[in-house]
Protein backbone atom coordinates (compact mmCIF):
# COMPACT_ATOMS: atom_id res chain seq x y z
CA UNK A 1 0.00 0.00 0.00
CA UNK A 2 1.29 3.42 -0.79
CA UNK A 3 1.85 6.38 1.65
CA UNK A 4 -1.06 8.19 0.63
CA UNK A 5 -3.22 4.44 0.47
CA UNK A 6 -2.14 4.29 4.03
CA UNK A 7 -3.16 8.16 5.08
CA UNK A 8 -6.19 7.74 3.26
CA UNK A 9 -7.49 4.37 4.77
CA UNK A 10 -6.23 5.91 7.93
CA UNK A 11 -8.74 8.83 8.04
CA UNK A 12 -11.81 6.18 6.68
CA UNK A 13 -10.82 4.16 9.39
CA UNK A 14 -10.91 7.05 12.37
CA UNK A 15 -14.19 8.14 10.89
CA UNK A 16 -15.86 5.13 10.86
CA UNK A 17 -14.74 3.64 14.15
CA UNK A 18 -17.29 4.31 16.40
CA UNK A 19 -19.76 2.99 13.52
CA UNK A 20 -21.37 -0.50 14.13
CA UNK A 21 -22.82 -2.01 10.90
CA UNK A 22 -26.02 -1.51 12.84
CA UNK A 23 -25.37 1.82 13.02
CA UNK A 24 -24.01 2.68 9.91
CA UNK A 25 -27.03 0.67 8.05
CA UNK A 26 -29.30 2.87 9.96
CA UNK A 27 -27.99 6.14 8.62
CA UNK A 28 -27.61 4.87 5.33
CA UNK A 29 -31.28 3.94 5.05
CA UNK A 30 -32.42 6.95 6.51
CA UNK A 31 -30.26 8.93 4.13
CA UNK A 32 -31.84 6.80 1.29
CA UNK A 33 -35.38 7.28 2.42
CA UNK A 34 -35.31 10.97 3.74
CA UNK A 35 -33.75 11.78 0.60
CA UNK A 36 -36.02 10.68 -1.59
CA UNK A 37 -39.17 12.57 0.77
CA UNK A 38 -36.84 15.18 0.55
CA UNK A 39 -36.43 15.10 -3.15
CA UNK A 40 -40.28 14.49 -3.64
CA UNK A 41 -40.48 17.60 -1.59
CA UNK A 42 -38.74 19.72 -3.61
CA UNK A 43 -38.92 18.63 -6.97
CA UNK A 44 -42.13 16.81 -7.57
CA UNK A 45 -44.18 19.00 -5.63
CA UNK A 46 -42.21 22.90 -5.30
CA UNK A 47 -40.41 23.17 -8.61
CA UNK A 48 -42.96 23.48 -10.75
CA UNK A 49 -45.10 25.85 -8.18
CA UNK A 50 -43.58 29.20 -8.72
CA UNK A 51 -42.51 29.75 -5.02
CA UNK A 52 -39.46 29.18 -2.40
CA UNK A 53 -39.90 26.96 0.45
CA UNK A 54 -36.80 28.53 1.92
CA UNK A 55 -33.14 27.22 3.20
CA UNK A 56 -30.33 26.31 0.62
CA UNK A 57 -32.77 24.34 -1.49
CA UNK A 58 -34.99 27.48 -2.03
CA UNK A 59 -32.13 29.22 -2.88
CA UNK A 60 -31.66 26.44 -5.89
CA UNK A 61 -34.72 26.16 -7.05
CA UNK A 62 -34.92 30.30 -7.78
CA UNK A 63 -31.75 29.79 -9.61
CA UNK A 64 -33.15 27.32 -11.38
CA UNK A 65 -36.08 29.52 -12.25
CA UNK A 66 -34.20 31.74 -13.36
CA UNK A 67 -31.69 30.44 -15.27
CA UNK A 68 -32.05 26.96 -15.29
CA UNK A 69 -29.24 25.07 -13.30
CA UNK A 70 -29.96 21.97 -11.66
CA UNK A 71 -30.72 22.24 -8.16
CA UNK A 72 -28.75 19.28 -6.68
CA UNK A 73 -26.02 20.79 -8.35
CA UNK A 74 -26.27 24.08 -6.95
CA UNK A 75 -27.27 23.14 -3.18
CA UNK A 76 -23.87 21.18 -3.57
CA UNK A 77 -21.92 24.00 -4.67
CA UNK A 78 -23.67 26.38 -2.45
CA UNK A 79 -22.99 24.41 1.31
CA UNK A 80 -19.49 24.63 0.73
CA UNK A 81 -19.18 28.02 2.43
CA UNK A 82 -21.97 26.84 5.53
CA UNK A 83 -19.40 23.60 5.75
CA UNK A 84 -16.13 25.59 6.49
CA UNK A 85 -17.71 27.93 8.61
CA UNK A 86 -19.50 25.32 10.88
CA UNK A 87 -16.93 22.91 11.09
CA UNK A 88 -16.11 23.83 14.51
CA UNK A 89 -19.14 24.01 15.80
CA UNK A 90 -20.83 21.04 14.58
CA UNK A 91 -18.05 18.75 14.42
CA UNK A 92 -16.67 16.32 12.32
CA UNK A 93 -18.40 13.45 12.61
CA UNK A 94 -21.54 15.45 11.94
CA UNK A 95 -20.22 16.43 8.80
CA UNK A 96 -18.81 13.88 7.55
CA UNK A 97 -22.57 12.18 7.82
CA UNK A 98 -23.95 15.45 6.43
CA UNK A 99 -21.86 15.25 3.40
CA UNK A 100 -23.26 11.50 2.49
CA UNK A 101 -26.77 13.06 3.03
CA UNK A 102 -25.79 15.92 0.87
CA UNK A 103 -24.13 13.79 -2.31
CA UNK A 104 -27.45 11.37 -1.66
CA UNK A 105 -29.72 13.97 -1.96
CA UNK A 106 -27.61 15.34 -4.71
CA UNK A 107 -28.11 12.45 -7.14
CA UNK A 108 -31.63 12.17 -5.92
CA UNK A 109 -32.48 15.88 -6.89
CA UNK A 110 -30.74 15.41 -10.49
CA UNK A 111 -30.38 11.63 -11.66
CA UNK A 112 -33.05 10.12 -10.46
CA UNK A 113 -36.50 12.74 -9.85
CA UNK A 114 -36.24 14.35 -12.99
CA UNK A 115 -36.93 11.27 -14.83
CA UNK A 116 -40.01 11.57 -13.20
CA UNK A 117 -43.50 13.68 -13.68
CA UNK A 118 -43.80 16.94 -11.19
CA UNK A 119 -46.97 17.97 -9.69
CA UNK A 120 -48.22 21.01 -11.83
CA UNK A 121 -51.48 21.97 -10.18
CA UNK A 122 -53.01 23.48 -7.78
CA UNK A 123 -50.28 25.40 -6.05
CA UNK A 124 -51.81 25.64 -2.59
CA UNK A 125 -51.61 21.84 -2.75
CA UNK A 126 -48.13 21.73 -3.96
CA UNK A 127 -46.84 23.82 -1.24
CA UNK A 128 -48.73 21.40 1.35
CA UNK A 129 -47.35 18.60 0.24
CA UNK A 130 -44.14 20.28 -0.15
CA UNK A 131 -43.83 21.08 3.26
CA UNK A 132 -45.10 17.45 4.30
CA UNK A 133 -42.45 15.45 2.13
CA UNK A 134 -39.72 17.54 3.02
CA UNK A 135 -40.33 17.91 6.66
CA UNK A 136 -40.75 13.67 6.84
CA UNK A 137 -37.28 13.79 4.82
CA UNK A 138 -35.72 16.20 6.81
CA UNK A 139 -36.77 14.54 10.27
CA UNK A 140 -35.43 11.17 9.13
CA UNK A 141 -31.96 12.73 8.46
CA UNK A 142 -31.72 14.55 11.42
CA UNK A 143 -32.48 11.84 13.72
CA UNK A 144 -29.33 9.54 12.87
CA UNK A 145 -27.54 13.13 13.78
CA UNK A 146 -26.93 13.89 10.13
CA UNK A 147 -28.71 16.96 7.70
CA UNK A 148 -28.42 18.18 4.03
CA UNK A 149 -26.51 20.72 4.55
CA UNK A 150 -27.12 24.34 3.78
CA UNK A 151 -29.38 26.70 6.07
CA UNK A 152 -29.03 23.17 8.22
CA UNK A 153 -25.84 23.27 9.35
CA UNK A 154 -26.56 26.96 10.35
CA UNK A 155 -30.01 25.47 11.75
CA UNK A 156 -27.47 22.70 13.94
CA UNK A 157 -24.86 24.91 15.21
CA UNK A 158 -28.01 27.26 16.56
CA UNK A 159 -29.20 24.22 18.40
CA UNK A 160 -25.50 22.84 19.76
CA UNK A 161 -25.60 26.76 21.06
CA UNK A 162 -28.66 27.44 22.05
CA UNK A 163 -30.39 23.53 22.91
CA UNK A 164 -33.58 24.79 24.53
CA UNK A 165 -34.80 26.24 21.08
CA UNK A 166 -36.85 23.56 18.27
CA UNK A 167 -34.97 23.04 15.48
CA UNK A 168 -38.52 23.62 13.28
CA UNK A 169 -38.69 26.63 15.11
CA UNK A 170 -34.98 27.59 14.35
CA UNK A 171 -35.29 26.88 10.87
CA UNK A 172 -38.82 28.49 10.25
CA UNK A 173 -37.08 31.84 11.19
CA UNK A 174 -33.91 31.11 9.30
CA UNK A 175 -36.29 30.38 5.73
CA UNK A 176 -37.97 33.40 6.30
CA UNK A 177 -35.46 36.09 5.00
CA UNK A 178 -34.83 33.34 1.89
CA UNK A 179 -38.60 32.48 1.13
CA UNK A 180 -39.13 36.39 0.61
CA UNK A 181 -36.99 36.44 -2.56
CA UNK A 182 -39.41 34.36 -4.12
CA UNK A 183 -41.57 37.86 -4.55
CA UNK A 184 -39.37 39.46 -6.94
CA UNK A 185 -37.71 36.21 -8.58
CA UNK A 186 -41.81 34.94 -9.24
CA UNK A 187 -43.22 37.94 -9.51
CA UNK A 188 -46.09 37.79 -7.05
CA UNK A 189 -46.84 38.22 -3.40
CA UNK A 190 -48.15 34.74 -3.39
CA UNK A 191 -45.11 32.93 -3.75
CA UNK A 192 -44.16 34.28 -0.58
CA UNK A 193 -47.86 33.34 0.94
CA UNK A 194 -46.97 29.48 -0.62
CA UNK A 195 -43.63 29.91 0.47
CA UNK A 196 -44.54 30.30 4.63
CA UNK A 197 -47.32 27.75 3.90
CA UNK A 198 -44.66 25.04 3.44
CA UNK A 199 -42.05 25.84 5.68
CA UNK A 200 -44.72 26.12 8.48
CA UNK A 201 -45.99 22.49 6.95
CA UNK A 202 -42.41 21.63 6.99
CA UNK A 203 -41.14 22.53 10.23
CA UNK A 204 -44.16 21.10 11.96
CA UNK A 205 -43.41 17.88 10.57
CA UNK A 206 -39.66 18.02 11.68
CA UNK A 207 -40.89 18.93 15.46
CA UNK A 208 -44.26 16.21 15.49
CA UNK A 209 -41.53 13.57 13.95
CA UNK A 210 -38.71 14.58 16.18
CA UNK A 211 -40.64 15.01 19.60
CA UNK A 212 -44.30 13.89 19.09
CA UNK A 213 -43.32 10.35 18.53
CA UNK A 214 -42.17 10.30 21.72
CA UNK A 215 -45.03 12.00 23.21
CA UNK A 216 -46.15 11.21 26.87
CA UNK A 217 -48.08 12.09 29.65
CA UNK A 218 -46.72 13.25 32.98
CA UNK A 219 -49.67 12.25 35.93
CA UNK A 220 -49.26 14.43 39.22
CA UNK A 221 -51.79 12.97 41.89
CA UNK A 222 -52.34 14.47 45.14
CA UNK A 223 -53.12 11.97 47.58
CA UNK A 224 -53.20 11.27 51.06
CA UNK A 225 -52.68 7.52 50.15
CA UNK A 226 -49.65 7.49 48.06
CA UNK A 227 -48.46 3.89 48.54
CA UNK A 228 -51.87 2.52 48.04
CA UNK A 229 -52.19 4.91 45.23
CA UNK A 230 -48.88 3.62 43.72
CA UNK A 231 -49.44 -0.12 43.66
CA UNK A 232 -52.76 0.17 42.33
CA UNK A 233 -51.07 1.85 39.31
CA UNK A 234 -48.93 -0.69 39.06
CA UNK A 235 -51.19 -3.44 38.69
CA UNK A 236 -53.11 -1.26 36.00
CA UNK A 237 -50.62 -0.62 33.70
CA UNK A 238 -46.79 -1.51 35.51
CA UNK A 239 -46.16 1.84 35.60
CA UNK A 240 -44.09 3.32 38.37
CA UNK A 241 -44.64 6.45 40.50
CA UNK A 242 -42.20 8.68 42.70
CA UNK A 243 -43.94 9.64 45.75
CA UNK A 244 -43.11 13.21 47.04
CA UNK A 245 -43.98 14.20 50.61
CA UNK A 246 -46.42 17.43 50.71
CA UNK A 247 -48.54 19.02 53.35
CA UNK A 248 -52.16 21.39 52.41
CA UNK A 249 -51.24 24.43 52.79
CA UNK A 250 -55.26 25.60 53.97
CA UNK A 251 -55.49 22.36 55.67
CA UNK A 252 -51.59 21.82 56.81
CA UNK A 253 -52.90 17.91 56.32
CA UNK A 254 -49.77 15.07 55.52
CA UNK A 255 -50.16 14.28 51.74
CA UNK A 256 -48.28 12.89 48.95
CA UNK A 257 -47.45 13.82 45.55
CA UNK A 258 -46.87 11.27 43.00
CA UNK A 259 -45.09 11.87 39.70
CA UNK A 260 -46.17 8.92 37.25
CA UNK A 261 -44.66 9.02 33.62
CA UNK A 262 -46.83 7.39 30.85
CA UNK A 263 -48.09 6.58 27.33
CA UNK A 264 -51.22 8.55 26.42
CA UNK A 265 -52.96 5.01 25.55
CA UNK A 266 -52.10 4.42 29.70
CA UNK A 267 -52.98 7.75 30.64
CA UNK A 268 -56.72 6.72 31.42
CA UNK A 269 -55.67 3.85 33.40
CA UNK A 270 -53.40 6.04 35.40
CA UNK A 271 -56.31 8.48 36.59
CA UNK A 272 -58.68 5.90 37.30
CA UNK A 273 -56.67 4.17 39.29
CA UNK A 274 -55.65 6.74 41.14
CA UNK A 275 -59.22 7.45 41.71
CA UNK A 276 -60.26 3.99 42.44
CA UNK A 277 -57.96 4.07 45.98
CA UNK A 278 -58.68 7.59 46.54
CA UNK A 279 -62.10 9.55 44.98
CA UNK A 280 -60.72 12.73 46.07
CA UNK A 281 -57.40 12.69 44.46
CA UNK A 282 -56.72 15.44 43.08
CA UNK A 283 -54.84 14.80 39.38
CA UNK A 284 -53.20 16.14 37.25
CA UNK A 285 -51.99 15.20 33.27
CA UNK A 286 -49.51 16.98 31.19
CA UNK A 287 -47.96 16.69 28.11
CA UNK A 288 -44.44 15.61 27.76
CA UNK A 289 -42.43 16.16 24.77
CA UNK A 290 -39.99 13.28 25.43
CA UNK A 291 -39.44 10.81 28.31
CA UNK A 292 -36.27 8.78 28.56
CA UNK A 293 -35.47 5.98 30.71
CA UNK A 294 -36.80 2.63 31.58
CA UNK A 295 -39.91 1.73 29.57
CA UNK A 296 -39.47 4.67 27.35
CA UNK A 297 -36.45 6.11 25.26
CA UNK A 298 -32.89 3.77 26.22
CA UNK A 299 -30.81 7.17 26.91
CA UNK A 300 -28.07 5.75 25.46
CA UNK A 301 -29.85 5.35 22.14
CA UNK A 302 -29.93 9.41 21.87
CA UNK A 303 -27.86 10.91 18.74
CA UNK A 304 -26.01 13.40 19.79
CA UNK A 305 -24.05 15.45 17.20
CA UNK A 306 -20.50 15.78 16.74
Amino acid sequence: MTGKNARFSHILNRIFKKSSPRDFALDLGSDLVGSILYAIGIYTFASRADFAPGGISGLSLILNHLWGLPIGTVSLLLNIPFILLSYRIVGRRFMIKSIRSILISTLMLDLVFPHTPAYSGDPLLAALFSGLFFGAGLALIYMRGSSTGGTDFLTMSIKVLRPHLSIGFVTMIIDLLIILLGWPVFGNVDAVLYGLISTFITSSVIDKIMYGVDEGKLAIIITSKGAQVARQIDAACARGSTVIRAQGAYTLADLQVLLCACSKSESYKVRSAAHQIDPGAFVMLTETSQVFGEGFIDPTDNVKIG
